[in-house]
């Protein structure tokens, strides 16, 4: 099917159709409701056509060869990183390629760690997926900095109080999520950036559980580091993108050394080249980049404020479904967030609800969501999360309120 224009209608029927996931019935007769896009959206055709083609027909290493196909593939490629740039306000030389959020990340930790004086503290927030704890805690161990927690409030929101107390000239950088992958909420990152930048401190944003619901604008922001993951905007896994100021990249040592990433090599000692290239050790995820190029595309032809708008039509119906549902809890209820609902059960294990909703074609996300100092703060050892997409609507959530209820039937 054609992609969708700039100005064309949003319709759900027209979106789903575009991707082949969605059309298939499990378990013999269940159609399929996808309902776990924070984890990993789904990928439409002409995202796996796109890199069909390109294996079929172009594939070949990058940066590597004067023959036409690795002139191809590394069009394809730069291509790729020149549309990254455009969809997050970046220039071409501030968009370095990772495997995923979690890598670009510990690219950071790892590489403009070193040059975070021992002794200076590091800020993140109790929402945060462990890729944005660990390689602090790992960094704050090997340089001798001290890891500051910002709380969050009873409805999911920052503890922005708390966050302006714990911010101090020893600040060397604040790590935090955009958008909380558990509850959904949009963090104030403009306050948040304006306000470490003030003690002269740097931000890194996790956004990937932002770009695919919202436009984001890195020049706008005027943030330091931000990191998305392909898999989460209708792309491929296997591909990331950390975005950092150019100024960083040139002062920030390799993360890891091999091929692509060098200018000469001797015995005498080495030198890397500049910008980006610095920071692709060996064969880059090439047919994942062409992918994550096409998935951004689908998305802009779409409308990412159209799909914003529906999602939060679908969020709002959501909501008032599931609040409906006697001892069904929503964890996350701030004013400004996406559309993630996370909800517990009175006296059923989350996991018990989510086997049957499987069972009758319904998919969420159950467990810690890769956040379990946040379980931890909320009092829950396991919840539910439904996370809606271009593709869901009313329909789906329907079928999500009848699952539940069919469960709790099933568990009383």
């Amino acid at each position: 099917m054609a992609e969708l224009g700039h100005n064309s209608a949003f319709d759900v029927a027209v979106i789903k159709a575009q991707f082949p996931a969605l059309q298939q019935k499990i378990y013999g007769d269940k159609p399929l409701v996808y309902l776990d896009s924070a984890a990993s959206a789904q990928v439409p055709d002409v995202v796996i056509n796109r890199m069909s083609d390109f294996l079929r027909q172009d594939y070949s290493n990058v940066h590597r060869g004067v023959h036409c196909l690795s002139q191809r593939a590394t069009d394809a490629f730069e291509g790729a990183r020149a549309a990254v740039a455009s969809f997050i306000g970046a220039s071409v030389d501030e968009v370095v390629f990772t495997k995923g959020t979690t890598e670009a990340i510990n690219l950071v930790a790892s590489s403009y760690g070193q040059l975070i004086e021992p002794g200076s503290e590091v800020i993140v927030t109790e929402l945060e997926h462990h890729s944005n704890i660990i390689p602090w805690q790992l960094l704050a161990q090997r340089q001798g900095l001290t890891l500051k927690v910002v709380p969050v409030l009873e409805d999911g929101q920052l503890d922005m109080q708390q966050f302006e107390l714990l911010l101090s000239p020893k600040t060397a950088l604040v790590a935090c999520a955009h958008v909380s992958n558990v509850l959904g909420t949009v963090l104030p990152v403009e306050q948040i950036i304006q306000k470490a930048h003030a003690v002269g401190a740097k931000v890194l944003l996790d956004a990937s559980q932002a770009v695919t619901h919202r436009v984001v604008d890195v020049k706008a922001l005027d943030v330091d580091f931000l990191a998305f993951t392909g898999h989460k905007v209708y792309g491929p896994n296997g591909i990331g993108v950390l975005y950092a100021k150019a100024e960083l990249l040139e002062a920030m040592p390799p993360y890891q050394g091999g091929g692509e990433m060098i200018d000469r090599v001797s015995w005498q000692g080495s030198t890397y080249k500049a910008g980006p290239a610095k920071f692709e050790a060996g064969t880059p995820p090439i047919t994942e980049a062409i992918g994550l190029h096409s998935a951004i595309e689908w998305m802009q032809g779409v409308g990412v404020e159209a799909i914003a708008a529906h999602e939060d039509k679908v969020l709002t119906y959501a909501t008032q479904r599931l609040g409906e549902i006697p001892g069904l809890r929503i964890h996350g209820t701030a004013p400004q967030k996406v559309s993630v609902i996370t909800f517990s059960f009175d006296g059923v294990h989350a996991m018990d609800v989510a086997t049957i909703l499987d069972k009758t074609g319904v998919a969420v996300r159950v467990g810690q969501h890769c956040a379990e100092p946040l379980h931890d703060a909320l009092g829950v050892s396991s919840t539910a999360r439904a996370s809606f997409a271009a593709y869901n609507d009313f329909g789906d959530v329907d079928a999500l309120v009848e699952g539940i209820k069919l469960a709790q039937e099933l568990l009383a």
